[in-house]
Parts: C-alpha cells; sequence; structure tokens
C-alpha cells in the first residue's frame, strides 16, 4: 500500500493557566481542536483541511508566547519558493495587496490578522518549519561572498565585526573596505559579522523590504548575521524595533526574555548599555532555530543567540516600527500645541504664582496644601492643551519621516515600461534621439505604488514628498518633494484616492486642459506615476 502524506500543524500557547485551558475556544464560539495540556502549555494539531481553523484561533492575552510547529511524516514540504513568489507578486496589480500577500508568506500559516491582534507588540512568536528551503533565495552566505568581492563594503558603516566572549562584547572593525580575506580571517577567529543594510547590496532583499513597507506603513529595515560555530556574537540586549528572525542557513541557539519586570523594557525605548546575566532572570522562550524556521519578538524584550557546536549560523533580522509609537508623535504635537496655546489663549501666558519655588520641586515636601493648587493649575492648562493640537500637521511630520526612511520601490517589469525609466531616449549615432513622448487628455494614469507620494503642507505652500529617487542606503540622500501648484492641489489629491485605478489625465480636476497635461508631465519625470500602456513617442 503506498505511504499518504500527513502534514500537521500544532499550536503551542505557553503561560496559560488552568482557567484558560478549560475555557478556551475558537473565534467562532466552538470548542477547540484536537487539545493535549501540559503544565502551563496548551497544544493544538491541525490538519490541512483545518489551517484555516488555524488561523481564526485568538490568543488569550495572559499566554507568553506562540509556538507553531509544522512537521510532515513523508518529507513533505509546503510554501512557496521565494523567486516563484515574487515573480507571481509583480503580475499583482495593487501594492497593498502585493504587501499584504509577501507578509503573509513570511509569518505562514497563521494569518496576518491573527498575528497582530495576538501577537504583535505583546509577545514572541515562534514557526518551526522543518523546510530549511522555505525562505531560500532570501540571502546567502555565498551572496554575501560575492558582495564583499563586488561591492564597496565599509567597515562600520555596512559591515560591523563583532565578539562576545566572557561577558564581554567587543567591535573589532579595522577602517576601509571589508575585503574577503579579512573579513573571513575575521570570521575564522570566531568573529561574527553583521551587514547593517543588505538591501544597499542585494536586489532581492530590497525588493522584499520594499514592498514589506506598505504593510507596516513604517520603514522596513534589515541586517544579517553570520556567526561560526560555537561562539557567540552579541550580550543579551533588547532593542527599539519589532523583529522577524528569518534563519537562512545552520542553526542558532536563541533565548528571550520577559521585559516586563523593568517598565521602560517593554516596547522598549532606545536601548541602554548591554544586560549580564545576572540581570536579567530566566528566559521565557528558549529554541534552537533551524533553515525555515522565523521568531518574532517585539520591541523591548530582551534577547541573545549563540552558534552551537556543530554548524555555522546566518539569519537576517527584518525589523520596522522604529520610533513609530504614540509618544514619537505626540512629540511633534504637544510643542506646536504650545506655541498655539501660547498665542491664543492669555491662561498660557499668565505669570506663575511668586513664591511657588517655596512649595514645589524635590527639595520641598508634598504635604505643603499650596502643592495641591499648583498641581490642579498644571491639568487644567493641559486639558485645554489638546484644544489647540495640530494632530493632522503633526501626522504629516511624521510621513515626511516615513517617507524619508523609506526604500525606492524596486519597479516591476511592466512598471518600468510604462513609466520614466521605461521611455525610449537614448543616445544614437551622435545625437539624442526619440526624447518626445505623448502625454494627452485620453492617457490613463496612477500613482506607481500605494505610498510612493504624499501631499503635506509647510503653512505656505503645498509640497508632494516621494520616495522614488531615494537611496537603497539610509538618509544618503535629502527628502524629496516638489512644489504643488494650487492649480494642480486637488487632482494631485484625486489621483492619490484613485489608487490603484487609473484614470484618464482629462479627468483630472483641475480648470484648464493644460493644467492637467502639465501635472501629469510633472509626475511622469519624477517617476511618481505610469501609464496604463506604455507611451508612444510624440
Amino acid at each position: 500500500m503506498k505511504s499518504r502524506k500527513v502534514l500537521l500543524i500544532s499550536l503551542e500557547v505557553e503561560g496559560f493557566t488552568n482557567k484558560d485551558n478549560e475555557g478556551y475556544t475558537k473565534r467562532d464560539g466552538t470548542s477547540a481542536l484536537d487539545r493535549s495540556t501540559l503544565p502551563n502549555k496548551t497544544t493544538f494539531v491541525f490538519k490541512p483541511s483545518r489551517i484555516a481553523a488555524l488561523q481564526s484561533l485568538s490568543i488569550p492575552n495572559s499566554s507568553r508566547l506562540i509556538v507553531i510547529n509544522i512537521s510532515s511524516s513523508c518529507g513533505e514540504r509546503s510554501g512557496v519558493a521565494l523567486d516563484a513568489l515574487l515573480s507571481d507578486l509583480a503580475k499583482v496589480s495593487n501594492s497593498r495587496v502585493r504587501a499584504s500577500k509577501l507578509f503573509q508568506w513570511l509569518i505562514h500559516p497563521i494569518s496576518s490578522k491573527s498575528f497582530f491582534s495576538d501577537a504583535w507588540e505583546k509577545k514572541p512568536f515562534l514557526i518551526k518549519r522543518q523546510n530549511p528551503d522555505y525562505y531560500t533565495g532570501l540571502f546567502s552566505t555565498a551572496e554575501f561572498d560575492r558582495i564583499l568581492r563586488r561591492d564597496d563594503v565599509q567597515y562600520g558603516v555596512n559591515l560591523d565585526v563583532t565578539s562576545y566572549r566572557n561577558g564581554k562584547r567587543e567591535t573589532h572593525n579595522p577602517p576601509g573596505r571589508a575585503l574577503p580575506y579579512t573579513v573571513w580571517d575575521f570570521y575564522e577567529s570566531g568573529c561574527s559579522l553583521r551587514m547593517l543594510n543588505p538591501q544597499a547590496f542585494s536586489s532581492t532583499v530590497w525588493n522584499v523590504l520594499s514592498i514589506l513597507q506598505e504593510h507596516f506603513g513604517s520603514m522596513a529595515g534589515a541586517n544579517m548575521y553570520l556567526t561560526p560555530p560555537g561562539t557567540q556574537g552579541f550580550a543579551p540586549h533588547y532593542d527599539d524595533i519589532e523583529a522577524f528572525v528569518v534563519q537562512l542557513e545552520g542553526k542558532k541557539h536563541w533565548r528571550v526574555y520577559n521585559p516586563s519586570l523593568i517598565p521602560y523594557r517593554w516596547l522598549g525605548i532606545p536601548p541602554p548599555a548591554n544586560f549580564s546575566h545576572s540581570e536579567i532572570g530566566k528566559p521565557i522562550l528558549e529554541v534552537v532555530l533551524e533553515a525555515g524556521d522565523l521568531l518574532y519578538f517585539p520591541r523591548g524584550f530582551i534577547h541573545q543567540g549563540d552558534c552551537l557546536s556543530d554548524a555555522h549560523s546566518l539569519h537576517i533580522t527584518v525589523s520596522s516600527y522604529q520610533r513609530n509609537s504614540w509618544g514619537n508623535l505626540l512629540a511633534k504635537v504637544v510643542p506646536a500645541a504650545l506655541e498655539m496655546a501660547m498665542e491664543e489663549d492669555v491662561d498660557f501666558r499668565r505669570g506663575l504664582p511668586v513664591d511657588y519655588l517655596t512649595y514645589m520641586g524635590v527639595q520641598n515636601s508634598d504635604k505643603d496644601p499650596r502643592r495641591a493648587q499648583f498641581l490642579s493649575r498644571i491639568e487644567g492648562l493641559m486639558k485645554k492643551l489638546s484644544n489647540f493640537a495640530p494632530v493632522d500637521a503633526a501626522v504629516d511630520q511624521k510621513a515626511r519621516d516615513y517617507l524619508h526612511d523609506c526604500l525606492p520601490p524596486m519597479l516591476t517589469a511592466e512598471e518600468r515600461a510604462s513609466s520614466v525609466q521605461g521611455a525610449p531616449s537614448r543616445w544614437e549615432n551622435g545625437e539624442a534621439v526619440d526624447m518626445g513622448v505623448a502625454i494627452s487628455g485620453q492617457i490613463r494614469v496612477r500613482l506607481i505604488r500605494s505610498g510612493i507620494a504624499r501631499l503635506c503642507s509647510d503653512g505656505e505652500a503645498i509640497w508632494l514628498y516621494y520616495t522614488a529617487d531615494n537611496s537603497r542606503v539610509y538618509h544618503k540622500e535629502e527628502p524629496k518633494s516638489v512644489e504643488i501648484k494650487p492649480e494642480h492641489t486637488d487632482a494631485m489629491e484625486f489621483l492619490i484616492h484613485a489608487y490603484p485605478k487609473f484614470v484618464t489625465v482629462g479627468r483630472l480636476p483641475c480648470k484648464l486642459a493644460e493644467d492637467k497635461v502639465s501635472l501629469a508631465e510633472l509626475l511622469f519625470k519624477r517617476g511618481l506615476i505610469h501609464t496604463a500602456e506604455p507611451l508612444q513617442q510624440s
């Protein structure tokens, strides 16, 4: 009899109480699937036909982490190869849908909706795939070696050489270019190699991150880590980013610790010094990641990774949501609100009590009755301050920062052919030829990507900020913008909200036909729109 391949997926939720176990149900209210209960851990086992149930599970907030184990009885492999996926995504017309599909592939088999409701900013999330080829094609040690030989990789700028031995973390960067001879000598001596911006050198990493940034609405970055067997490159620490550890080659032993013991670690503010083992307690998760596995942990979760003696490790950490909190937004709102309040409300300009220094401040007793009146006045002014908060203007400031942080889009073949990058202009037989392209009222256009541009006001003029001319190196270029004339403002807003639909230039809400064409020509030259069909010569 022919053996039947069986793919099983188990979900382990650690940190449940007994009460959680007894009352646990799926979101649709029915009882949980096959379940075995261990101390502080509940395991659910799913067959492929029940993946929808897995994707609908809601994990109680009392759980400390989520573990997904994927196993196959006959070597069956699940998932789509990255090169095939990116090829299919290039055919997806809507860049927002493209981003959603790529993120879903990253965290498969859990749905994006479940991930953001149950794990995002809350708890570590682990997927053990037993499929070493799942992330093949994203990056490799062989590609890293080719980059060292081909490109100008600089120590301290693009590459760090690190070690962590006997509780001491060190960086060993010499000056100058990182050439293969010295880099591999460091590696052989037991040092870890961290490439700070592989997207600047790898077109695949660039493509993946430029797509994912639309899903997060925040810059997506990456670091590559190559660690020799039996070594560790970094001390226990936490980061101020949401981290997706993608194991590409070999294996690595990870420990993740609960950040809640000290408040500033939770959703961590910029990292302090490294931690010693005596400061961080016992890990809430200890696991060996193998090729094809994924580990997510939120900002502020202390972590460390060391290589086992029998294999090297290569992983990429995909990151996002750095400096993207409510507090970061309020840091822009509050100073502007206070400035407006000082101008418009006399209560904010009234003088402080002449004797306030005698009862306020850390040196004075909190029993003085005048303190309560003083603090009440502060509270009242803080409440009034919200009336002056320029929230939209502050959001636009955040949006400008985001667009400056973003990678430029890596265009598909269709997008290149129908944009300024596909224009036939060239040097031939001693002269420039095919310089004109015909943009008329009948041409159908749209933004080349959903998040490529945004209208912002500085109080005096309207500017269009955009990512098309950004560098693949973080902030190598200044923010890119172009002033939008008053007669073009409504049409620009119309184009932004029309995406993903193509609209004829003639439909743009400008009073004059020449204004419609001039706006389309401006956006085409800047690489911000493309046409439904490649443009013909004029």
